[in-house]
């Protein structure tokens, strides 16, 4: 019998695939130790994304590969996950509080984009991420509606205290105006407002802050995306070509300045009927797909077009929330999922704000 040392227990975990990460744990570097003690082995994992409701069945994998082992009698396994702040776009620095920003964005209206944010925001709560919401869509901001959330928020004497749903934070220009309330104005001043929405606002230890972008790739998305310092962009869209051509200009439009796609999402790709459960490709089918092979990039998921989505985010309560353990909902933790692990694959970033040092004769 080969000798138990750590290079056999490595091997051991080297053929224990992570799904999300597209590698075995022991390559995707979350082996962080093991120890050795006679015919006993302690290992510590950890996950570079959340993984709440992952961990239990990850640790019972790896003790039961570890004890199939005739030369291990007993396996001691700890796992956790930690998210840590990815590389941004320039040299541009992560905002205090707030260790990634992921942008959402699509070419065109209607494709279900803020449906998908809120929903992937939810979904990466669920998985114990501390989650942030800002509705940038200042002409039509419906994050308040979705999420059930009305009045303006407080403020603590120096900056505003962002609203709460469901576990999420959340900051929209719906909570500073009246809900009929047109918003005429200009670029600019559409841009600015959103620079104090993110920067004005206390947001409490962020692991993430999803960002509903309005859509489009015009002159507010180009300068939003240049001034907010994003670590990924998920571009949502539905299956059909006129969507797709427009979600293609939104990928141009991050990859001209240098900001990482973390994949696209297509939105809307099977109706599924209230009445007889019959799922059927109403705008066609594998459009996203073949955009992400086009592109060299993931396909994050592919939602279904029910009813109850719509319904659930009329009420207040997203299905995320309204029933979470759902395959709808469980459709959205694998888009979270899949996010999260894309975007730990990407460089952290080790940027650090230090103050400017002066040196003077004396």
């Amino acid at each position: 019998m080969t000798e138990l040392n750590e290079q056999r227990v490595r091997d051991i975990l080297g053929a224990l695939e992570d799904p999300y990460l597209g590698d075995d744990i022991v390559a995707a570097g979350l082996v962080r130790g093991v120890g050795i003690d006679g015919k006993n082995v302690a290992v510590d994992v950890r996950l570079p994304y959340p993984a709440g409701l992952l961990i239990d069945d990850l640790r019972t994998r790896i003790e039961q590969a570890l004890v199939a082992d005739p030369a291990i009698e007993r396996a001691v396994v700890n796992c956790d996950w930690k998210v840590a702040p990815r590389k941004v776009q320039g040299e541009l620095k992560p905002l205090e509080q707030i260790r990634n920003i992921i942008a959402v964005a699509s070419g065109k209206g209607g494709v279900g984009k803020s449906t998908t944010a809120v929903n992937l925001a939810l979904a990466l709560a669920a998985d114990g991420a501390r989650v942030g919401v800002l509705d940038a869509d200042i002409y039509g901001p419906s994050i308040p509606t979705m999420l059930g959330v009305k009045g303006r928020p407080d403020t603590d004497g120096k900056r505003i205290i962002p609203k709460s749903a469901h576990g999420l934070q959340l900051m929209s220009m719906g909570f500073l105006v009246e809900e009929e309330t047109p918003m005429v104005w200009r670029g600019p001043m559409v841009t600015s407002a959103l620079q104090q929405l993110l920067g004005e606002t206390n947001w409490d230890n962020l692991d993430f802050l999803v960002i509903d972008l309005p859509p489009g790739t015009g002159d507010i998305q180009l300068t939003l995306v240049q001034k907010v310092p994003v670590a990924g962009a998920v571009v949502v869209s539905t299956p059909q070509d006129i969507a797709l051509q427009d979600a293609r200009k939104a990928y141009q439009m991050f990859n001209k300045l240098e900001l990482k796609v973390l994949g696209v999402v297509e939105n809307m790709s099977t109706h599924i009927c209230s009445s007889c459960g019959h799922e059927e490709a109403i705008f066609g089918a594998g459009g996203a797909e073949k955009m992400a092979e086009a592109y060299g990039i993931p396909l994050l998921g592919k939602l279904p077009l029910a009813a109850s989505i719509r319904q659930d985010l009329d009420e207040g309560r997203p299905t995320m929330v309204s029933d979470p353990q759902g395959p709808i909902a469980g459709a959205y933790l694998e888009l979270a999922r899949n996010t999260a692990a894309g975007l730990a694959k990407q460089p952290r970033n080790l940027k650090l704000d230090l103050p400017e040092i002066q040196i003077r004769n004396g």
